[in-house]
């Protein structure tokens, strides 16, 4: 999961495993796997960025468990 902020400046918690792609069309558009789209004022490297993070803690914590 990771944090991003909506264009009004809440907060929300989006599922990174779902995410299609992200496009900025120029707002930073993140499309999701079931066709809702969400606009946030984070940068389309900023998603990326939180995504890799998210993985990468994600497979840490897989080895660790393991």
């Amino acid at each position: 999961m990771i944090e991003v902020t909506r264009i009004n400046g809440t907060k929300l918690i989006v599922n990174a495993e779902l995410i299609e792609f992200v496009e900025e069309t120029p707002d930073t558009v993140i499309s999701l796997v079931d066709g809702k789209k969400i606009i946030v004022k984070e940068s389309r490297q900023d998603i990326k960025n939180l995504v890799i993070l998210y993985k990468r803690e994600f497979a840490a914590g897989f080895c660790l468990d393991s």
